[in-house]
């Protein structure tokens, strides 16, 4: 494959979701009690995402809550921006910690570094289990096949990566979709008029990860949105 593989065309906003919340219904039976949950949430720091990066402030305060009451959740907060510049969060279990760190963070323009956003997933979870990498960017700035090869890797050691698209760059949704299908995990798209959609959609990965596949058909029951009273039927499938 490569990047000059023909791109699909895209699919309705409404069936991506549809096809995302399918793949978590579809993740296997996962931790039932035991240690906390681990999720490492990446993003984008490049120029083009400071509105998305402003809405995530709030959105990873909302992952803790959801996670709690399931023995809660570790999240390590992962970013690149400028010029080859990638930083890492130690693992935090205070929302309020991880909201500090991030509104002290200013985007800046560069190039996509997703391959070391990968790497690290991989490290991180050979030297302990995480349960999902959640990952949010707009664009795709390398090659795809290294990428995929990544996302293979992560599949093999049973980290599913959660990939949320902003925008309209085709060939990175495409490339996106490659990954998260090569991971065991999903890939969904979403825009500035969609941080709802966006806020649930990374509450039920935060679910997964603090407790696993019944946890997650748990809180499709009491949620009450639409997007997770479908995650509810499509459980049942």
């Amino acid at each position: 494959m490569s990047g000059r593989d023909k791109v699909p065309k895209k699919a309705p906003a409404a069936g991506a979701v549809e096809a995302f919340l399918q793949k978590l219904a579809a993740l296997p039976k996962a931790r039932s009690g035991g240690p906390r949950g681990r999720l490492i949430f990446a993003l984008d720091a490049t120029a083009s995402r400071q509105p998305t990066w402003d809405r995530a402030c709030q959105i990873q305060a909302e992952m803790f809550q959801e996670a709690a009451a399931l023995g809660g959740l570790d999240i390590q907060l992962a970013y690149y921006r400028g010029f080859g510049e990638f930083e890492v969060s130690p693992w935090l279990g205070d929302s309020r910690e991880l909201t500090r760190r991030m509104t002290g963070v200013s985007c800046l323009g560069g190039r996509t570094q997703i391959e070391r956003v990968l790497d690290h997933a991989i490290a991180e979870t050979r030297r302990q289990r995480v349960n999902a990498l959640v990952f949010v960017g707009d664009c795709m700035e390398e090659a795809v096949d290294t990428l995929c090869h990544r996302a293979g890797q992560l599949g093999l050691l049973g980290l599913p990566a959660f990939l949320f698209h902003e925008g309209r760059d085709r060939l990175a949704e495409a490339a996106f979709q490659q990954m998260a299908r090569l991971s065991g995990g999903a890939c969904c798209p979403f825009d500035a008029g969609s941080a709802r959609q966006l806020r649930e959609l990374l509450r039920a990965v935060a679910v997964y990860a603090a407790g696993g596949q019944q946890a997650l058909e748990d809180y499709s029951r009491r949620a009450g949105s639409d997007v997770l009273r479908l995650t509810r039927q499509l459980s049942r499938k």
